[in-house]
């Protein structure tokens, strides 16, 4: 890994090292799992030495992240501001039930992403009351209108200001009540 900067050491031990204490996992089983010693993990945490890029590859599977986030040289910002009028208004195909409004983009270590979904008015939405699951758990806010949220075989009534923490891996679909949209504040939250 010739040519890395001080600053780029210390990034991809920072993140190592943040990623490591969200999975509650010590030094030792990482290096563990890696097979290497705990020292030589402890200095890559600490941006003091350069590793193989095969030794950062097992370190980020053993992490459940990607090799190319590790070595982004992009940094974590504490705050990310998103003005309305620069966010993209919405995507999807409101015809089939849904259009999306990204809040802001996934957190890295954090793994939380707010989202609007936008729910198509009844008169307007083609989509069949065909459920979807997903990996994530999720968190609801019904911001205007109401909705019906099928979950797990039951239907549930929400108006404005309901909301809702439900496992994303049981089968759930938002259904418009009426001829109105609903928007609803949606954060999908890796499991971990």
């Amino acid at each position: 890994m010739e040519g890395l900067s001080s600053i780029d050491l210390q990034s991809i031990g920072k993140k190592v090292k943040q990623i490591r204490l969200r999975n509650k996992k010590t030094q030792q089983q990482i290096a563990d799992e890696c097979g290497i010693s705990k020292s030589l993990l402890s200095k890559i945490e600490n941006g003091q030495t350069a590793s193989a890029i095969a030794t950062l590859s097992k370190i980020s599977d053993a992490l459940g992240v990607q090799l190319s986030w590790v070595l982004d040289d992009e940094t974590e910002q504490d705050l990310v501001l998103q003005q309305k009028s620069n966010r993209q208004s919405t995507v999807g195909d409101e015809s089939m039930g849904y259009s999306y409004e990204l809040l802001a983009n996934r957190s890295k270590y954090s793994g939380i992403e707010p989202t609007i979904v936008h729910v198509t008015p009844k008169n307007i939405n083609l989509r069949q009351e065909k459920t979807y699951t997903h990996s994530q758990d999720e968190f609801i806010y019904i911001l205007e209108g109401t909705i019906y949220l099928l979950y797990d075989g039951e239907k549930h009534y929400m108006e404005k200001g309901d909301s809702a923490y439900f496992q994303g891996s049981k089968p759930h679909l938002f259904v418009p009540v009426n001829d109105e949209e609903a928007q609803v504040l949606t954060c999908f939250i890796d499991r971990i």
